[in-house]
């Protein structure tokens, strides 16, 4: 059941912005998640259906369209208190 991935452009940016070794974590994990939408160390945000998942430092915080198959990276961040604000 393979999902397709979209990147926001702004999410584009942050990744990119990233140390180069946390770039690759980021980027392995978004990667994985088009086989796995929903791996084992993924948790929805309460009252939300909008998923993180912790890579390292990072959090990648995604929405998933069942119907469509796709996988809409929204934000990659610091885990820091304003972390899941404005999501």
């Amino acid at each position: 059941m393979a999902y397709w991935i979209e990147i926001i452009r702004a999410v584009q940016k942050q990744v990119l912005s990233l140390p180069r070794k946390f770039q690759l974590e980021v980027a392995k994990s978004i990667d994985q998640l088009a086989d796995t939408s929903r791996p084992s160390r993924c948790k929805r945000l309460r009252g939300t259906d909008i998923w993180r998942l912790r890579t390292g430092r990072y959090r990648v915080i995604y929405a998933i369209d069942d119907d469509a198959k796709v996988v809409t990276i929204l934000k990659v961040a610091l885990r820091r208190e304003d972390t899941y604000r404005g999501v």
